[in-house]
């Protein structure tokens, strides 16, 4: 299992808002079943098998891609997969906060 971090941002739109693309990245994952992700302020974090999220930032970034009027694309990705043990949205979470109460 593996956590990435993704952000999609088209440039040269004409307006410096970005919710309009960000709803759009975000009606390709709520048409996943496999996967897990949590809308942020700065981007949204998916939890799945890494090929299923590989792929989904190639879908994100090309329906972004294939909008009226947007000629670039910018997707960043932050890739978290452990060997070691099992990992979470969540369980990365709840570790920070058990840390914070001691």
């Amino acid at each position: 299992m593996a956590i990435i971090e993704v952000s999609v941002i088209p440039l040269g739109t004409g307006s410096p808002s970005v919710s309009r693309y960000v709803a759009e990245t975000e009606r390709v994952l709520q048409r996943e079943t496999d996967i897990k992700y949590e809308l942020t302020a700065m981007g949204t974090i998916v939890e799945g098998e890494l090929e299923i999220l590989l792929a989904l930032v190639r879908k994100m970034h090309r329906t972004i891609l294939d909008m009226a009027g947007v000629m670039r694309v910018v997707t960043t990705v932050k890739i978290d997969e452990r060997r070691d043990k099992e990992t979470s949205i969540s369980g990365k979470v709840a570790a920070v906060k058990k840390r914070l109460e001691s």
